[in-house]
């Protein structure tokens, strides 16, 4: 292994299940440099003690609900975790169910929609003012989920949707969560499709024509947000870390 191998920087993905996929976010932080280690609380594994040795951390999503933490261990341990991750001041990005425990952290309810709707396949979402330097433009993105958040106390709401208004947030400088999923790519649409495919007779879901009907015309342009965001969140490596996030939030706000 070279000496170039070994300074490259770690970041942590925590997965809800032992066979997610980080599928696009992994192969972008990958070409970023970034060496990945994945951690499973849910099968058992213990989270690390604070982000000692961590360039950052990514949350991802998961079908159970942010609220089970009385029957999860696993989503216990990362409310649990998620404050010294905060207190880290390191780049934190939470995905679906990753932004639904921390909005729970901060103190935000979590709750199905009212209508029992689900937002399963591509919906649009809308920059509000203090997101335009994050999303220049409306954005298709791709969902599956059926709770949704209030916004925590002290995040700025970034984007917002019909169906589910909270749909991406800051809290400081580093600290993002949204409601969609960048990650999934063509390999975990279908498998998702297969897997999940008694979730789309659930009100409000799209059909799985539907859905890779929109991922052939939407998917182009969720890559390149992608990647225009991870190019602002995280620093390339080699490169020594911004102080900020370009965006409406420049310093941490207490919740």
């Amino acid at each position: 292994m070279s000496r170039h191998t070994l300074r490259r920087p770690r970041l942590l993905l925590v997965m809800q299940t032992p066979d997610a996929d980080a599928g696009r976010c992994g192969r972008k932080l990958r070409q970023r440099g970034y060496r990945l280690d994945y951690c499973y609380p849910l099968s058992g594994q213990p989270l690390p003690a604070g982000m000692d040795g961590y360039a950052g951390a990514v949350v991802f999503g998961g079908p159970m609900s942010a609220n089970d933490d009385g029957k999860q261990p696993g989503l216990r341990a990362q409310l649990n975790w998620i404050p010294q991750v905060l207190d880290s001041g390191q780049p934190f990005l939470c995905i679906c169910l990753g932004a639904q425990l921390l909005a729970r952290t901060l103190g935000a309810t979590i709750q199905p929609h009212p209508q029992g709707l689900a937002e399963i396949g591509y919906f649009p979402v809308e920059p509000t003012l203090a997101g335009q330097t994050v999303f220049n433009a409306p954005l298709h993105v791709y969902h599956w989920h059926h709770d949704g958040f209030d916004l925590p106390a002290g995040a700025e709401l970034l984007a917002t949707g019909e169906r589910f208004p909270q749909q991406a947030y800051q809290y400081g400088a580093r600290v993002f969560g949204v409601q969609f999923h960048p990650e999934v790519d063509q390999t975990i649409l279908e498998n998702w499709l297969v897997e999940g495919a008694k979730e789309l007779h659930h009100p409000g879901a799209q059909s799985a024509a539907e859905q890779r009907a929109y991922h052939a015309r939407h998917d182009a342009a969720l890559d390149q947000w992608f990647d225009d965001f991870l190019d602002q969140w995280l620093p390339t490596v080699d490169e020594p870390a911004s102080d900020v996030f370009h965006s409406a939030i420049m310093t941490p706000r207490a919740g």
